[in-house]
């Protein structure tokens, strides 16, 4: 692959995530419902990474690692595209978004549409470790491409479980001000957000070559950089939460103080249960 190839591919695929996330704006606005805007998200990245993984703009790719990239996209978007559905239709709003638009006051309409488009822009470096991954020109199946599916695999079903036992401990909590500290909440404060990472760094593990044949498989890695950036800085912990020590106060402090916000490990001694 050219580096010209490579500049038309990120244009195109910038262009379309600027699409996709103005999209998303008229979804929120015509509804009132910000959960939508991430369901929007999730299927519109994926559809501009299958289009980008399929295209031929890079020539001597291998058919099989686009196809396989077209089905790590996919089954992504199913799982979680799905369950941000669901969850969306069930509320009247993300209190993520909520809090934003209550500060912004008469000015919500502009401030939201250009923060989607802030998140289109985030979203380049996703796509582009797609396509990268898609369009390593090694014709070889290596070791490196079979731990890519275990990782995939361990990623979505990981993310599945911590999203199932949420919803089956909303379900099963009598009281409002109780944490759900059981399963792989025990071990992370966010364990979907850390399998979410965790899926994303199968595509550096399709595009890079070790062996130097594929000098821009290392740029893939621009996107678990990205993930895990906006996961644990920006648009992920840090407003939930804020949103969950709000609704829970101390029982939440508590769980933050034995419990890791993001990589899985042992409960810390300190704290009480909550």
């Amino acid at each position: 692959m050219t580096g010209s190839a490579l500049i038309i591919a990120v244009v195109l695929m910038s262009l379309a995530l600027s699409i996709v996330m103005a999209a998303a704006w008229a979804v929120q606005q015509r509804t009132g419902n910000s959960g939508w805007v991430d369901t929007v998200w999730t299927f519109g990245l994926a559809a501009v990474g299958i289009a980008a993984a399929m295209s031929p703009l890079a020539s001597g790719a291998s058919e099989q690692r686009q196809m396989l990239v077209a089905v790590f996209l996919t089954a992504w978007a199913a799982r979680l595209g799905g369950h941000i559905a669901i969850r969306t239709m069930h509320i009247t709003d993300d209190p993520r978004y909520a809090a934003l638009i209550r500060g912004w006051g008469g000015d919500a309409r502009r401030q939201m549409f250009w923060l989607l488009q802030k998140q289109a822009l985030v979203s380049i470096p996703l796509a582009t470790s797609v396509f990268l991954a898609a369009h390593n020109p090694s014709l070889t199946w290596r070791l490196q491409d079979w731990l890519a599916v275990v990782v995939m695999l361990v990623s979505l079903s990981g993310e599945a479980m911590a999203d199932w036992q949420l919803r089956r401990f909303a379900r099963e909590s009598k009281r409002r001000d109780t944490v759900c500290d059981t399963g792989l909440w025990r071990y992370s404060r966010h364990p979907n957000y850390f399998f979410e990472w965790l899926g994303w760094n199968a595509y550096p593990l399709l595009a890079i070559d070790f062996g130097g044949g594929y000098a821009f498989g290392y740029l893939a890695l621009a996107g678990p950089v990205c993930i895990y950036w906006l996961l644990v800085h920006v648009s992920g912990i840090p407003p939930l939460e804020a949103h969950m020590l709000a609704s829970r106060g101390d029982a939440y402090r508590a769980y933050q103080d034995r419990t890791n916000a993001f990589f899985p490990g042992a409960p810390r001694l300190k704290g009480s249960a909550a």
